[in-house]
C-alpha cells in the first residue's frame, strides 16, 4: 500500500494552483470538471511525477473551515514537504513574496519552516539531516 493522493483544502483552487506552481515549484498533473466551479485539480513534484499527488480541494463542505481556522489559529500545519536545504528554500520563496509564520528552526534531526499558502493554510517544509 502506498499514497496516491492527498489534499489540502483551498479557498480558491485557481489561486492555489498559480501559487503551488508558479510559486512552490509543483507541476499540474489533473485538471478535471466536476460540474460547476470545481474541479479535480492536482500537482505533483517535478522531480515525481508519477509520486503522490496534492489535491488542491475546495473548501465547499461547512465544516472545512472551522476545522482550517482552528489549524491556523494553533499554528499547525495543515500538511508538510520535504526540501533538500530549508534555509536555502526559505530564502528562495521570501524572495518572491511568501510569508512564513516560523523562520527555519532546527529541530533535533529535522530543520523546519512553516509558511502561509495564501489559500487558507499554513504548511511546513522540512528536511532532515
Amino acid at each position: 500500500m502506498r499514497i496516491y493522493v492527498t489534499s489540502v483544502f483551498v479557498d480558491d483552487q485557481e489561486k492555489a494552483l498559480r501559487f503551488y506552481t508558479d510559486v512552490l515549484g509543483f507541476v499540474k498533473k489533473h485538471d478535471i470538471p466536476l460540474g460547476g466551479p470545481a474541479r479535480w485539480l492536482t500537482v505533483v513534484s517535478p522531480e515525481d511525477p508519477d509520486g503522490t499527488e496534492l489535491l488542491l480541494e475546495p473548501s465547499g463542505h461547512p465544516a472545512v473551515q472551522p476545522y482550517k481556522t482552528a489549524l491556523v489559529q494553533d499554528r499547525i500545519p495543515a500538511t508538510s514537504f520535504a526540501v533538500d536545504d530549508v534555509r536555502a528554500e526559505y530564502d528562495r520563496l521570501r524572495g518572491l513574496g511568501v510569508v512564513f509564520t516560523q523562520e527555519p528552526a532546527d529541530m533535533g534531526t529535522v530543520t523546519t519552516a512553516v509558511l502561509d499558502d495564501t489559500c487558507g493554510n499554513l504548511i511546513q517544509i522540512m528536511h532532515s539531516k
